[in-house]
């Protein structure tokens, strides 16, 4: 009769049911693809993850406890109710012990495996009193408190115990937070940036006070996506972020409304407690733009941000017309459809989306032939270039304009021949960054304003040399090719800056593992506020061109069409439109236009860049 009983109920009631407003085949794939409950076996696999979710409208919600259930099988239906779309997980807490269940804290943090975890009975005491359950899996990735990724591979296994409650199985302990299947993770989160300001220090530049830094996070898609995603911004920057980056909002500050949507003028409005009541104009604006941009990233119908007390009245409001001063690719420079690139005279030369053929610049670099250049970088103005010769071993600073003198070399590498300089890269504020890579002393350098004096920055816990680089807009992400042995990783760093003895030092500091599954990397250019654009290739495996986000999980942009031979990339910080790629492969330049496949643009041509 219990294996009848049990039968019956894998076929007509799955542990998971979905509801919504999706096409009836797509509800009913979903519910075939349910995962029974075993009431015996040694080891089992929550098989949610093979439930796509095919319709965003779907829902899915878990399934109570049944009465008699087994220690295993009350386990795996916990499992189960931790991916539903419950929004305060009431009924993954029937699962649990009376005194666990307000205890229990779910946004502790999530760790994603690479497939659900298994589940087994690995010990047990008294049989009729409680029983030890194991979970296991390969980890991938953790969540933290604050909605931050972190790629961390490694075994993953933690303990769960189920102990009687009332003639009853319930788990009375259990590991803090979440534990999802990946596909369950992708299913049920999205990326969101939240944007916070820069902090850069008494940089004399006065720009870094407007300028926004994307800081992304995961949030539950379907669940009240606007006030999360207002609320995940008033939590505050991100760990790895924090110490570069600054909320306009007060200590303190909460949104007073349970649930925000945007109504049919498109206007977002906030009430907000009493901590923001005293703020000034300025200071609210900043807010509102912080807000902005933030939410548009989840609604693009938001044309208003309107923040007000926690009686209703008015602090301000920011259009997206009026919010573009604050935009966060404003310090990408205007530059967004203007490509350049050395060509096969080692001339510096300059192609725009709408050009069939490259042209070459004006100035020492380009159309006046001063010197051979082995890479180029453009400042975000367009009006300054700096250039590294064709022996690696000079780095000149000069105008892009006929007749302006190439001068003396600004930075001279160290180490010979076989070393030399990286191609440049300038930050939005207009400063100058490069790296010898002298084997003996590797460093990386700054030079304010493009042509100030060369400054050293320290990067502590650096192990290898730097053999690429690409500065964010922002000037606060700096992105790192590291080469050790015969190996090159990519690193993302954080650029502190600390006054002290009236002069500005900078340093690199808490460099993380973007791409971890990469084997080696071959190059790097960042792709928008939180994207990187990134060729190279996993173990035994084929060279790939891929999206990667700055926390190191992989983008949800569309593919790419498919590329080998890559050694340089180049892709626009700027959203206002759909840019072209440009990579250097087998000695020629291609590019990839909007819509279209990769096209030759020269059979001959290296070191492509956008402004920056």
């Amino acid at each position: 009769m219990g294996a009848e009983r049990n039968r019956r109920r894998r076929a007509s009631s799955p542990r998971r049911r979905t509801a919504g407003f999706g096409a009836l085949a797509v509800s009913a794939a979903l519910l075939a693809g349910c995962a029974s409950m075993p009431d015996s076996g040694e080891v089992t696999a929550v098989d949610s993850s093979q439930r796509a979710d095919a319709d965003s409208q779907v829902r899915v919600y878990g399934v109570p406890p049944h009465k008699g259930e087994r220690p295993q099988e009350l386990v795996t239906g916990f499992l189960e109710a931790t991916t539903s779309d419950d929004p305060d997980y009431g009924t993954a807490r029937m699962y649990l012990a009376k005194g666990k269940q307000r205890e229990w804290d779910p946004s502790w943090g999530t760790v994603v495996l690479a497939e659900p975890p298994q589940v087994q009975v690995e010990h047990s005491g008294d049989r009729d009193r409680d029983y030890t359950i194991t979970l296991t899996g390969k980890q991938v990735a953790r969540i933290d408190a604050k909605h931050a990724y972190k790629p961390e591979e490694g075994a993953y296994k933690e303990r769960i115990h189920v102990a009687r409650e009332s003639g009853e199985w319930r788990i009375d302990r259990l590991p803090a937070g979440l534990v999802l299947g990946l596909a369950d993770f992708q299913r049920i989160y999205r990326s969101v940036n939240k944007y916070y300001f820069a902090e850069l220090g008494t940089s004399g530049s006065g720009k870094g006070r407007d300028v926004l830094v994307a800081d992304p996070v995961y949030l539950r898609k379907r669940i009240d996506p606007v006030t999360s995603t207002v609320n995940a911004l008033l939590d505050g920057p991100t760990n790895w972020l924090d110490p570069v980056a600054a909320t306009a909002f007060p200590t303190g500050t909460k949104v007073v409304d349970r649930r925000l949507s945007v109504d049919d003028s498109n206007a977002l409005r906030i009430r907000l407690n009493g901590k923001a009541a005293g703020t000034n104009q300025a200071q609210c604006l900043r807010m509102a733009a912080q807000l902005l941009y933030t939410v548009q990233d989840q609604s693009a119908k938001v044309g208003q941000v309107v923040l007000q007390r926690d009686d209703g009245s008015q602090l301000c409001s920011l259009g997206r017309e009026d919010a573009r001063k604050y935009a966060p690719d404003q310090a990408a420079g205007r530059g967004a459809d203007q490509q350049y690139f050395v060509d096969a005279q080692h001339r510096m030369v300059s192609l725009a989306d709408g050009d069939e053929e490259p042209r070459r610049v004006p100035g020492p670099f380009g159309a006046d032939g001063a010197v051979q250049l082995r890479s180029v970088g453009v400042d975000r103005s367009e009006h300054h270039a700096a250039g590294v010769a064709a022996n690696g071993q000079g780095l000149y600073v000069t105008r892009l304009e006929t007749g302006s003198a190439l001068g003396e070399p600004r930075v001279t590498a160290r180490g010979g021949a076989k070393a030399g300089l990286t191609a440049p890269s300038w930050d939005g504020l207009g400063d100058l960054w490069v790296a010898d890579q002298d084997p003996e002393r590797p460093r990386l350098l700054r030079l304010p304003g493009g042509t100030g004096s060369p400054e050293e920055v320290q990067v502590p816990r650096l192990d290898g040399r730097i053999t690429g680089l690409r500065v964010a807009a922002d000037g606060v992400r700096i992105a790192l090719l590291v080469t050790k042995d015969d190996r090159t990783s990519l690193k993302l760093g954080r650029v502190e800056r600390h006054a002290g003895a009236g002069r500005l030092s900078l340093s690199v500091q808490e460099l993380r593992s973007v791409a971890p599954r990469l084997e080696q990397v071959d190059a790097v250019s960042w792709a928008g506020g939180s994207r990187l654009l990134v060729a190279g290739n996993e173990q035994g495996g084929l060279q790939q061109l891929q999206y990667i986000d700055t926390d190191g999980s992989l983008s949800n942009t569309s593919a790419l069409p498919g590329i080998t031979g890559v050694r340089g990339v180049a892709a626009s910080e700027s959203t206002a439109k759909a840019p072209a790629l440009v990579a250097e492969r087998d000695g020629g330049i291609v590019r990839l236009l909007p819509d279209s496949n990769w096209k030759l643009v020269t059979k001959e041509g290296s070191a492509p860049v956008y402004p920056g």
